[in-house]
């Protein structure tokens, strides 16, 4: 239970972010948004460290699966972004819901890991939930939901380089050299986006709250995933979905439509069946563990 809760930690701090983050997106570019969070994430996770040893074997950073790692965790905070800044905050997390269906269907496409014919149909109803909630084709559909899209897409290629890393690679080698990886992108792509936009002192206050709850999220999933059985937590990530539909409603007046209501149940139910059945069949659990600490696209 204890798990469980810093596992619901974790989504609320990610959720809020989220938030703050389409916050600043009204006032500033995303670019310059993953410019300054960047900077100071950046700082946080290389203090840390730093003070943990993990830059005494620098020579694992040639490893070409950590490279690929932060390539994907790039495109997936770019397009994340793009997507959480023109979209509902809400639809945007329903559809990162299917991180962990994708991310099982990777793995058996990938490598070959074992999936029944249960979780497949488990697969295809949740992007059927996916396509419910973005509404191809029909009035109200936008084009950032593509983004979203391509979000889950670029976060699973990150997460099955993840599952690949040697394990002797510290964590927070990889960690520092992907924030690092996402402010450098920020900054280049400061100027096509628009340039930089003057921040009063409360913005760049409001973007370190952001760095800093990044960081707890982060540090509350590994404390989750070492005490609580990961099959048991794993569900309690659709808590993010939950705080992201209430800071919606007070934070940007943005109340869920039918629509996303649907889509995000089946989207959510499917996710909690393929952990049911990766749970009772006890071979693979790459649905559960995509509730780690990559979870989301959040520049780490």
């Amino acid at each position: 239970m204890r798990g469980a809760a810093y596992m619901a930690i974790a989504m609320v701090s990610f959720a809020t972010n989220d938030a703050i983050t389409k916050l600043m997106a009204e006032a500033i570019s995303v670019a310059q948004v993953m410019l300054v969070r960047g900077l100071f994430a950046s700082v946080i996770i290389a203090l840390i460290g730093w003070q943990r040893g993990a830059f005494l074997q620098m020579s694992m950073i040639r490893q070409p699966l950590v490279a690929l790692r932060a390539a994907g965790e790039v495109a997936a905070t770019v397009t994340f972004l793009l997507a959480l800044a023109h979209l509902p905050i809400a639809n945007v997390s329903a559809v990162l819901q299917a991180l962990p269906l994708a991310v099982t269907m990777g793995a058996a496409l990938a490598f070959g890991q074992s999936v029944g014919w249960r979780r497949w149909l488990a697969i295809c109803a949740g992007f059927t939930g996916v396509i419910i909630t973005v509404r191809p084709g029909y009035e109200g559909f936008s084009v950032y939901s593509l983004f979203a899209l391509a979000s889950v897409g670029f976060c699973t290629v990150r997460d099955l380089a993840t599952s690949r890393l040697p394990s002797d690679i510290p964590t927070h080698l990889v960690s520092t050299i992907t924030s690092v990886s996402v402010t450098v992108t920020g900054a280049i792509l400061l100027k096509p986006m628009g340039g930089w936009n003057p921040m009063e002192i409360s913005g760049v206050a409001l973007l370190a709250l952001s760095a800093t709850l990044l960081l707890l999220g982060y540090n509350f999933i590994i404390m989750a995933m070492r005490i609580g059985e990961v099959s048991f937590i794993a569900p309690f990530r659709y808590t993010s979905l939950l705080c992201s539909i209430l800071l919606g409603m007070i934070l940007f007046s943005e109340f869920p439509d039918l629509s996303m209501i649907a889509g995000a149940t089946i989207i959510v139910a499917s996710g909690l069946y393929t952990l049911y059945r990766e749970r009772s069949v006890g071979r693979y659990k790459t649905a559960a563990e995509s509730a780690g600490p990559s979870m989301g696209p959040d520049g780490i």
